[in-house]
């Protein structure tokens, strides 16, 4: 028995869910995803809640019960409030800043790093050491952010790179003489 599949998503007011031909699809005000449903998965719409449950008692079909309604809520959340991450740039001289659809970074390499803005993701950068990915799709946001983030990663001694705003580094202690 799954723990999170067995709780129905609830769609607020806004957000459109159908279930067309095997594919859920969610309308908001942000934009639309669709999301093909397994086999061993079946789901059902009432009263502007959406149900999921499997298709049987096998592995796969209770394997996918809790991550299909994990996804359905995090699709319903993404048409409607969106997602959105913070990256942190620091160091000395390190600082981001979009220009037109890319993202540059000076990041102590001896060469700027432009990054192309994929489609359906928002950059911003309110300070020259701050990043905000916002989009529709909780997966893409988080793997554009991982994507900035891999450009130069936090170092243990000095922090210097690019972290998450939540993310705390583990210092290290240096040389001793």
């Amino acid at each position: 028995m799954s723990r999170v599949g067995k709780y129905p998503v609830e769609v607020p007011s806004g957000v459109q869910v159908s279930i067309v031909d095997g594919i859920f699809v969610a309308k908001g005000k942000l934009g639309e995803l669709k999301l093909p449903l397994s086999q061993h998965i079946e789901a059902e719409i009432a009263d502007n809640k959406v149900s999921v449950r499997p298709v049987g008692t096998a592995a796969p079909a209770r394997m996918m019960w809790g991550t299909t309604r994990a996804l359905v809520a995090s699709m319903v959340k993404g048409v409607s409030e969106g997602f959105s991450k913070t990256l942190e740039v620091t160091g000395t001289g390190y600082r981001a800043a979009v220009q037109g659809s890319n993202l540059v970074m000076n990041l102590g390499y001896s060469h700027d790093i432009v990054y192309a803005i994929p489609a359906g993701i928002k950059i911003t950068t309110p300070r020259p050491t701050a990043i905000v990915v916002e989009g529709v799709d909780k997966q893409r946001v988080g793997q554009v952010a991982l994507d900035i983030r891999s450009f130069r990663k936090p170092e243990p001694y000095k922090g210097k790179g690019v972290r998450y705003d939540t993310e705390t580094i583990r210092r290290k202690e240096g040389k001793k003489k």
